[in-house]
């Protein structure tokens, strides 16, 4: 494989002051809030994921599931229109633990559909596709069908997702709830905190090829156009496997041998712990051969901080600090 090579500097500069600044426009697309108002304005109509849905009133029963999407909910301040919550990754998001104590956990992964519909929800909020199949809740239609509306993160869905993309889910989000101002906030808080991040990057420096390992042993399951591929681009790296047309993908141990990544993003999440994973990487005949195990260059990295939700920063810097640690000594 050809390795490409690219130059931060001036150039890299512009490109993230002009993803910033594109990010501070409400870009329309299929997936922002439709706004109706009828005479009372009450009326909102929001499109998400192939769904219309009307909503007179804001929820009040919600139950948030996936880690993320929670925490957007309580970045937004909402934990009092929630009567539950799901399927943590990791430890929540310090800022918000106060707010996140506040809910009942249902379960530990997701809930039942017998719990969904003892709990009289009235709105389920779910960060992943698995959220509504058959391994998850239910579908969204069944829902509908039960009078419980459904939002589904789509920047957490669809390939190759922007920033943006999650502040559009962030604004829905908070028009659903009536929450607008709050919403508006939190999106500035973020740029504001993303910004702060960028400034302090390495400046002129060569990007390292980055291996995402999320899991596998006798395969490699990697990130491959999903969020976190914007994430390391924008901390200075480069994704070996960014070029593969989906969020997330299956490749051989060879093909990650081959394509010799100089760092490793290890995804920490459930019950296998990052250490576990980079002892495997490093005892494993064929993995143990690329650059980066050898030099034992791992970034851990939270699934919670690496998805499409409210700590996109953290993410950063963490990215960034582990892929330059010299350059922040």
């Amino acid at each position: 494989m050809l390795k490409k090579r690219k130059f931060i500097g001036t150039s890299f500069a512009i490109t993230v002051a002009l993803f910033l600044t594109a990010c501070n426009a409400e870009k329309q697309n299929s997936e922002q809030a439709i706004i109706n108002l009828d005479e009372s304005s009450e009326l909102i109509t929001i499109e998400n994921e192939g769904m219309k849905i009307d909503y007179t009133e804001a929820p009040t029963r919600a139950i948030s599931v996936n880690q993320h999407v929670t925490e957007v909910m309580l970045a937004l301040g909402l934990e009092d229109s929630m009567i539950g919550t799901a399927y943590l990754d990791d430890e929540i998001y310090e800022p918000l633990q106060t707010a996140y104590d506040k809910v009942p956990v249902l379960a530990e992964q997701y809930p039942s559909k017998e719990q969904v519909i003892a709990s009289e929800a009235d709105f389920i909020y779910g960060g992943w596709a698995s959220a509504f199949n058959d391994k998850g809740l239910m579908s969204r239609e069944e829902l509908k069908e039960l009078g419980i509306d459904s939002y589904l993160q789509s920047s957490s869905v669809k390939v190759a997702p922007t920033l943006e993309d999650i502040y559009t889910d962030i604004r829905n989000i908070a028009k659903i709830f009536r929450v607008e101002e709050r919403g508006e906030k939190l999106i500035e808080e973020m740029n504001n905190d993303i910004g702060d991040i960028i400034e302090k990057l390495p400046k002129k420096k060569d990007s390292i090829d980055v291996l995402v390992f999320d899991s596998g042993s006798n395969d490699v399951f990697t990130a491959t156009q999903n969020f976190l591929n914007t994430l390391v681009t924008m901390a200075g790296g480069e994704n070996v496997f960014g070029d593969i047309e989906d969020n997330w993908a299956t490749v051989s141990k060879e093909d990650a041998v081959e394509r010799a990544p100089e760092a490793i993003v290890v995804i920490d999440y459930g019950s296998t712990t990052a250490q576990e994973k980079i002892d495997f990487l490093k005892s494993d005949p064929a993995l143990s051969k690329i650059p980066a195990v050898q030099n034992e260059h791992f970034v851990v990295l939270p699934l919670s901080a690496a998805s499409e939700g409210v700590r996109v920063a953290e993410a950063l810097e963490v990215l960034a600090k582990g892929l330059y640690p010299d350059s922040y000594k």
